[in-house]
């Protein structure tokens, strides 16, 4: 019975996106049909994905574009940013506390746009965020400190176009705890890019946020199985607090 129900919405799943209807007996529909019938980590476990990166030697905070204007749902916040907004004040202190490397991200446009490109294409809201625009100022919940990194990007990555990795490799860090927002945009652009300069990423889990919950919690996942840790900020903590702090 379970199996039947499956199968009728498969087919109307399949009817839905325009793909018509389906032989579920022949090769490729039965293949789609196994693969609806497994549970959602089923697939990922049979071909060992999701496996857990730890911590490494020592480690560093990376702010993802947590400023004003991404904390304004008349802007480009909303959803669950702000919550996570204050739920990293307590991660940026402890990392303060430990003196262990500390680094945030603006997105910041020249003021003619010039500089904006393809990206200022897709979204031209962004080019507002110029240097002195309020909107592209770190929160002041998260007010950066004295020698701790601004990193300014016109990218998704805090790692493209910028001196993101060699600062990180100075500072004697092999993994990045990442907070910030958006969690489906230039949070997972970062945590792709740090896991392909071999930095361990550690996805701060309740200090991430994203205007709609839905590509949040998909990006959580799909993170977790292929490129970072995903832990709650409480974990990270406890993992951390009792390492000194060059193991940090």
């Amino acid at each position: 019975m379970l199996q039947a129900r499956r199968a009728g919405q498969f087919r109307l799943l399949l009817i839905f996106l325009g793909v018509g209807d389906v032989d579920l007996s022949d090769d490729i529909g039965g293949h789609f049909f196994f693969l609806l019938g497994m549970g959602e980590n089923d697939i990922y476990r049979q071909q060992n994905f999701g496996n857990r990166i730890g911590f490494g030697r020592k480690c560093a905070l990376l702010v993802v574009d947590f400023t004003v204007g991404f904390n304004d749902p008349k802007l480009f916040g909303g959803g669950n940013i702000d919550p996570a907004v204050k739920r990293t004040v307590g991660l940026l202190e402890f990392f303060r506390g430990k003196s262990l490397p500390v680094a945030f991200t603006r997105v910041v446009y020249a003021d003619d746009g010039a500089d904006a490109g393809v990206f200022g294409l897709k979204v031209p809201s962004l080019r507002i965020l110029t240097e002195a625009h309020p909107a592209g100022q770190i929160v002041p919940e998260l007010s950066p400190a004295k020698n701790e990194l601004i990193v300014r990007k016109t990218q998704a990555s805090a790692f493209f176009g910028t001196g993101l990795a060699p600062w990180l490799l100075h500072q004697g860090a092999d993994t990045l705890v990442v907070a910030g927002c958006t969690t489906s945009g230039c949070v997972r652009a970062s945590v792709v890019d740090a896991i392909a300069y071999n930095f361990r990423p550690i996805v701060a889990r309740d200090c991430v946020g994203d205007r709609a919950l839905a590509p949040h919690q998909a990006n959580l996942f799909d993170m977790a199985q292929k490129y970072a840790d995903v832990l709650d900020r409480d974990e990270i903590l406890g993992q951390l607090s009792g390492r000194s702090n060059d193991a940090g």
